[in-house]
């Protein structure tokens, strides 16, 4: 009888501690799915915040790139023009009618010329805009800005022209990454041929860039990606969930394929 009772006793002292300690270890759970949310919304916000300032440096980085273009621009062909043109109209002998009829002629195609290139210039001013009109123009604009130096021989196929969706916080990015790699071509490459190819293939956009230059050891230089921008422009690609694949062998060039999600 009194097993019994001891029995029953030990099983209304277990009952009672278990009453007791599951609002405890309730309370320790919800405080700690609490912290843990916590946690995984400062998280996100420092994500966020991050990409932000991310975008802020790609933004500030393309309208210094676009001011570089158009001091250039100004300088060396603008002006030029405008030179040629003041030239040509203080050498018009007014007393020859017929070759001051032919200068005019010229100084009003210098003029028309240069009203052009301002209007290039205009636009290239409206970086943003440019973007606006699609990731194909954007690019292709980077591009004309190149062949304009007639430095290299250019294979371009861009099919982003008539691109349906649109992504403005990564076309910008993928915009400055086309900067990068031509700078690195422009400062490194000391190629002669460059080939552009941009298209669009099952929700995923593809950027193919390669030259003809020096090229380099790649395993090697990932030890220090800094020297050749490799770095910076490998944090764009992780930023919008991109990949990147370079090739490149010592004196027979650089191909590098960077693959985008997108939208």
């Amino acid at each position: 009888m009194q097993s019994e009772t001891t029995k029953i006793t030990i099983l209304v002292v277990v009952a009672t501690l278990i009453f007791l300690l599951m609002p405890v270890f309730l309370i320790m759970y919800i405080r700690s799915y609490n912290r843990h949310k916590k946690n995984h919304i400062l998280e996100k916000q420092h994500m966020q915040q991050k990409f932000e300032a991310e975008m802020l440096q790609a933004r500030i980085e393309v309208q210094d790139n676009t001011m570089q273009t158009i001091a250039t621009e100004l300088h060396d062909n603008v002006g030029q023009l405008l030179s040629l043109t003041t030239l040509t109209l203080n050498s018009i002998n007014l007393e020859n009618s017929e070759k001051a009829a032919i200068k005019i002629e010229n100084s009003l195609s210098l003029v028309r010329k240069s009203i052009k290139e301002l209007r290039e210039l205009a636009k290239l001013l409206h970086g943003e805009q440019i973007v606006e009109n699609g990731i194909g123009n954007a690019l292709q604009q980077e591009i004309n800005w190149l062949e304009k130096t007639g430095t290299y021989v250019l294979n371009v196929r861009n099919s982003l022209f008539d691109l349906q969706t649109t992504s403005p916080d990564k076309d910008l990015i993928i915009l400055r990454l086309l900067q990068e790699i031509i700078n690195n071509i422009i400062k490194h490459a000391n190629a002669t041929a460059i080939s552009f190819d941009a298209y669009y293939e099952n929700n995923k956009l593809y950027l193919n860039v390669e030259e003809n230059g020096v090229g380099f050891n790649y395993e090697a230089t990932k030890l220090n990606k800094a020297g050749m921008g490799l770095n910076s422009i490998s944090k764009r690609i992780e930023m919008i969930n991109g990949k990147l694949v370079l090739n490149s062998t010592p004196n027979k060039g650089t191909a590098i394929l960077i693959e985008i999600p997108y939208p």
